[in-house]
């Protein structure tokens, strides 16, 4: 992701335009779609569709009605039609795929009472909507300490000002209901503007702020994830994940969304499974489920009595013997499975990449012969003058 004011510096280090994916060129920003269908003509006679994707801070999109039949493309700043006044977007989705998109969120078409585009956004637009958006972070700030003094008991996480700065919306995260209307009036009295006040859940608030998770990649509900699903903890014992909250918490405090991903798949392997609860009657003992490995077909049992050794079977073999318990029969012990499962586990590694061998330093050094007798000729040269001179004397 990058945009012009992404680029790099001239020593080749990042600028950033910490604008956290909402910069202005739309280009690294969040939910961004692809218009696929933008080199394509449309049939004769047919006229092209007249609503148009707009976005806003942090990913907030909305659509819109071109009544007046602009000109727009993606990327233009308009202003767009607000219960009060004008708000001020960017077009990031206009054609076809706009009709794609309304229909897959079951927004009607046909509607009389659709907000509508009023023009391309001028400059003096442009410098109130910025002006506005240079104040959101110190009033966030203020805001969240006069929460404080009032001893009420939520998170402002963050401010979004209309974009001809006559409203502002406060987004707060509570545990329980707050009584904020003595905090409104501290506001309204502040700012000098309306003010709205919207409660979003923990998830919405991960996803407006943004993060790393805990998989190295950026947050999905901050770039692509828009519909927040729940997620129980029973995902996690499906998948044979530990309990552990530290571990399944996201960023947000909830559990991750991501362990919904591969449940479905878990779900139909387990089918294969028996059930964990049910004890195998064998003439050595009762065995009890100790562990499955769900992609390999394998299961481990322990007798009652001998839960230190555990045998493997296959799922398949459980099935069987729990077929046979079933009909009054038993098997006279695990150990017959177990057996036809021994593998040998030997392999005969070669150098095929001519490394050194990883057992080099495990035999003792031997020395070099040829070393030694070098050495010793030159030791007896060295001293074969000192003995003449001796003789000499």
């Amino acid at each position: 992701m990058a945009c012009n004011s992404c680029s790099t510096e001239q020593n080749g280090q990042p600028r950033g335009c910490k604008n956290n994916g909402t910069c202005g060129t739309d280009s690294c920003n969040k939910l961004t779609v692809f218009d696929w269908l933008s080199n394509m003509s449309l049939p004769k006679g047919e006229t092209p569709f007249n609503w148009v994707e707009v976005r806003y801070k942090n990913g907030r999109k909305d659509y819109y009605k071109n009544t007046e039949n602009l000109s727009l493309s993606i990327g233009d700043i308009v202003a767009t039609q607000a219960q009060a006044g004008h708000d001020v977007g960017m077009v990031t989705l206009t054609g076809e795929l706009v009709r794609v998109q309304m229909n897959r969120k079951k927004i009607n078409t046909n509607n009389d009472q659709a907000l509508k585009i009023y023009r391309k956004a001028s400059q003096k637009d442009i410098d109130i909507w910025c002006a506005a958006r240079e104040k959101e972070e110190p009033i966030k700030v203020k805001a969240r300490q006069f929460a404080i003094d009032l001893n009420l008991q939520m998170k402002i996480s963050d401010i979004e000002y209309q974009g001809d700065a006559s409203k502002a919306t406060f987004y707060y995260t509570a545990e329980e209901r707050v009584d904020f209307r003595e905090l409104i009036k501290v506001f309204a009295r502040e700012f000098r503007t309306r003010i709205e006040m919207k409660q979003v859940g923990f998830r919405q608030e991960a996803a407006r702020l943004g993060g790393i998770g805990s998989c190295g990649r950026e947050l999905c509900c901050s770039t692509w994830l828009t519909d927040f699903r729940s997620v129980s903890t029973s995902a996690a014992r499906y998948q044979q994940l530990s309990l552990n909250p530290l571990k399944l918490a996201g960023q947000c405090g909830k559990l991750k969304c991501c362990l919904n991903y591969e449940l479905d798949t878990y779900l139909d392997a387990l089918e294969e499974f028996p059930k964990t609860d049910i004890k195998l009657l064998t003439g050595k003992g009762t065995a009890v489920c100790q562990k499955i490995d769900i992609f390999k077909g394998f299961m481990w049992y322990a007798y009652e009595g001998e839960w230190m050794n555990w045998h493997k079977i296959t799922a398949q073999q459980a099935n069987e013997i729990i077929e046979m318990n079933k009909k009054g029969k038993s098997v006279a012990s695990l150990e017959e499975y177990v057996s036809d499962l021994m593998e040998d586990t030997k392999s005969e590694f070669e150098n095929v990449v001519g490394q050194d061998s990883l057992t080099r330093f495990d035999n003792p050094r031997r020395r070099n012969k040829r070393k030694n007798k070098r050495n010793s000729r030159n030791n007896n040269k060295r001293r074969k003058p000192q003995n003449r001179k001796n003789v000499s004397k």
